[in-house]
């Protein structure tokens, strides 16, 4: 049987395999901020129990070794996928029950889970299927298509949730259809994936990553050089996002006498759904292609003010409380470019942390160390808005970007990393 070789399609595969990686995280954890709120939840308990929603991700390495040990990478993925579609075909199913709080917050989790799983995989068939000057040269590329399907979910969807909204003029029967279509489209994205995604572990058996032994995986990880310095980075890097992540949404949707903006559901997802993909798009495959012509080194610093920076603007829309749509439209092209060309840096420095043995389980810590980063902020936002006002809010989110400038001072990793230009044993 011929082995596939590295790079083999990866314009094909990749775009597929993160845009289906994208979909149920964006659902799980901002999707559901917006659908929660239609329907009558506090902005505490939303940002309480969402964030809870990220705890998956968080301790996503203490079974990322069973991927590695067990089955190859594109088996998980592929049947994650499909636990996942069915998750949210019961939150559609179970949106008009009388208890739908509880049990749509199960079926959440039972996503969560399983996307957390398909991101193990997905990210370990990334690293096992290119060469690294091509990981760093995809970068942008993945980011991008993970990106799109962010804004997919949280554009597109989210309009067509508001647009049954008035059509039906009943929040919970729009929701419902809404999560139904988000099952459908992650059954069709599954299909895609299994004709895309070349059978490399399967066709190549000893190509297969193997650690030596579960709890090996994880001494491995923290014997890493500068591995305090590293994840005080990773949990920082996104701060500021953390927080604002779960309150951008509903500061646009709220009334203007609690400090929201007051728009609607549809208009919401219009705004990301368009000018908001380009720019993301834009700012996904610029990062990329400069961190493989110039090293990542050069561009971190940038990168991560790009991330930072569009917080502000944030904070000045809650404080004069423009409705504008050209100030929140210029709002949102700025954050998403900056989100987008921002990402690509904080993603290479993630594969960077996993080189070595078991790069899938390492990568799977360093995100999950990520994930930590996004959880534990993210559940006190929701109490820090209501306290400080949307005002205050927005603009501590600024301040918490702080730490990670100070951090970073102190990291130390190869100048050139990801430059297409160093050659290396794959």
């Amino acid at each position: 049987m011929n082995v596939a070789p590295k790079d083999k399609n990866a314009w094909l595969w990749i775009p597929f395999l993160y845009f289906t990686q994208g979909i149920p995280y964006i659902l799980v954890v901002t999707v559901s901020v917006i659908m929660y709120k239609r329907l009558g939840i506090g902005n505490a308990e939303i940002g309480l129990y969402t964030s809870w929603l990220y705890l998956p991700w968080v301790i996503k390495p203490l079974w990322s070794p069973i991927v590695d040990l067990n089955g190859t990478k594109r088996k998980w993925f592929l049947g994650m996928q499909l636990v996942i579609a069915l998750a949210f075909l019961g939150i559609g199913l179970f949106l008009p029950s009388n208890s739908f709080f509880t049990i749509t917050l199960a079926f959440f989790w039972m996503a969560a889970f399983a996307s957390a799983t398909n991101d193990i995989a997905s990210d370990g068939y990334y690293m096992i299927g290119l060469t690294q000057k091509k990981q760093s040269f995809f970068i942008g590329l993945r980011s991008t298509f993970y990106r799109l399907a962010m804004v997919t979910g949280q554009g597109l969807l989210v309009i067509f949730a508001g647009f049954l909204e008035n059509r039906y003029g009943d929040n919970t029967k729009a929701w419902s259809v809404t999560m139904i279509s988000a099952a459908v489209l992650m059954i069709a994205l599954t299909i895609s994936n299994f004709f895309a995604t070349p059978k490399f572990e399967e066709t190549a058996p000893g190509s297969k990553e193997k650690p030596v032994g579960f709890f090996e995986v994880f001494a491995s990880f923290f014997k890493k050089k500068q591995i305090g310095w590293a994840l005080l980075f990773i949990l920082t890097y996104r701060l500021g996002e953390s927080q604002l992540v779960k309150m951008a949404s509903p500061f646009l949707l709220d009334k203007l006498e609690v400090g929201g903006l007051a728009y609607s559901t549809e208009a919401v997802g219009t705004i990301y759904g368009t000018v908001g993909i380009i720019m993301l798009s834009l700012g996904g495959i610029l990062g990329g292609i400069l961190i493989s012509r110039d090293g990542l080194k050069k561009w971190m610093l940038p990168m991560l003010l790009a991330l930072n920076l569009p917080n502000a603007l944030y904070a000045l829309l809650a404080i004069t409380q423009s409705t504008s749509m050209f100030a929140v439209v210029g709002t949102v092209v700025i954050e998403q470019f900056g989100y987008g060309f921002g990402f690509a840096a904080f993603m290479m420095y993630l594969i960077y942390v996993a080189e070595g043995a078991s790069k899938t389980s390492h990568y799977a810590i360093a995100t999950g160390f990520m994930a930590l980063g996004m959880m534990l902020p993210g559940m006190l936002s929701g109490y820090i808005q209501e306290w400080l006002g949307y005002g205050g809010f927005f603009t501590w989110v600024v301040i918490a970007a702080l730490p990670a400038f100070v951090i970073l001072r102190f990291l130390k990793y190869p100048t050139d990393y990801g430059k297409k230009t160093v050659e290396t044993n794959d």
